[in-house]
């Protein structure tokens, strides 16, 4: 593991969690018990192989492309994974504690009015595009970073990963759906009858239902969201961990990325994906896990790039003893490796 840093200590320690947790406490519940098993075990193997292989041959641009953005591509499986999990510990999905405590904290359910205040196509597009644009976020940030400077890429992969995995392993034991439930069965689970007869009071406005981003994120969502991801909500956890990075190495576009952030908090409870609650667990999370990221990356990895405000006369971060700074050691004909523990 010399070549280990944040991010694989933390991917490598989320696979095999949960894959310890699978192991342990499998019930009925629980579908295919030995495939997950088998996935785990390949996939911690796999990402160390790839660790070892790129150490090995720094110079190869897949390997280097790889090694870098693997965290990126593992995103989409963890979160599926929740899915199928998020009932090994709790037997039900605790929607109607959180649609109560909504009803207590607001006196009524903000994820069922919001839509009715702006029954507008505008507001449709507005919001569903909003809530799109957390895709973006992730992949765009991602990208400029590591076409930039791969130390500072190599820090936003790893914070954001952190933030992920902590998420995802939340939903694993508390399993919340979200508002769709005031209008049809998730995975065998229903609100109580006075509940849907709030939702069915509360239909989506046909203007809304027009709109093309609707229909956009109504099928990612069929696609590829699993039930029992509501609380955080990732999307706005993450979505603020995108933004911290931009604010610290990207100040061109963080005015125009804070619009969209907050646009994507709104939409979230808009569009009835979560509720408001969801979305101040997600802002809670990003606002603790963001700051203990930083501190672990820093336990693991080279010293910060200093954020690029920064004075030009101050000196640049130096790596401690064996240690490679990526994209700040000028290899102008090879890729830069990733920063590693010597």
């Amino acid at each position: 593991m010399k070549h280990y840093t944040f991010v694989d200590y933390a991917t490598q320690g989320y696979i095999a969690l949960v894959g310890l947790l699978i192991l342990i406490f499998q019930n009925e519940r629980v579908p295919g018990v030995p495939l997950l098993l088998a996935l785990h075990l390949v996939t911690l193997l796999a990402v160390h192989t790839l660790i070892r292989l790129q150490a090995r041959w720094p110079a190869n641009r897949t390997l280097d492309f790889v090694r870098h953005f693997y965290p990126v591509l593992l995103y989409t499986g963890f979160y599926r994974e929740t899915g199928v999990l998020n009932e090994m510990f709790v037997p039900s999905y605790l929607d109607v504690w959180f649609v109560e405590l909504e009803q207590r904290l607001f006196g009524y359910q903000p994820s069922l009015v919001f839509m009715q205040w702006l029954p507008y196509r505008w507001a449709s597009e507005l919001f569903y595009g909003a809530y799109f644009s957390y895709y973006l976020m992730i992949v765009g940030v991602g990208l400029a970073l590591f076409l930039r400077n791969r130390t500072e890429f190599f820090h936003y992969v790893s914070v954001v990963s952190f933030t992920f995995y902590c998420c995802y392993l939340t939903f694993i034991f508390l399993p919340v759906t979200g508002p769709r439930l005031f209008f049809r069965e998730v995975d065998h689970y229903s609100l109580p009858a006075e509940w849907l007869a709030l939702g069915a009071a509360h239909p989506y406005p046909q203007a809304v239902q027009q709109g093309v981003m609707y229909h956009v994120i109504a099928t990612i969502y069929d696609l590829f969201e699993p039930p029992g991801a509501a609380f955080p909500s990732s999307h706005v956890a993450v979505a603020i961990c995108t933004l911290y990075f931009s604010y610290r190495y990207l100040p061109r576009i963080r005015h125009v990325h804070l619009v969209a952030v907050v646009l994507l908090c709104l939409s979230t409870v808009y569009c009835r994906f979560h509720y408001a609650v969801d979305v101040m667990a997600g802002i809670l999370t990003a606002v603790t896990l963001v700051p203990l990221g930083n501190w672990l990356y820093r336990r693991w990895a080279p010293p910060l790039p200093a954020p690029v405000h920064q004075s030009s006369s101050e000196p640049r971060p130096i790596a401690a003893p064996g240690r490679t700074l990526p994209g700040l050691t000028p290899e102008p004909k090879t890729p830069a490796q990733p920063g590693r523990c010597g």
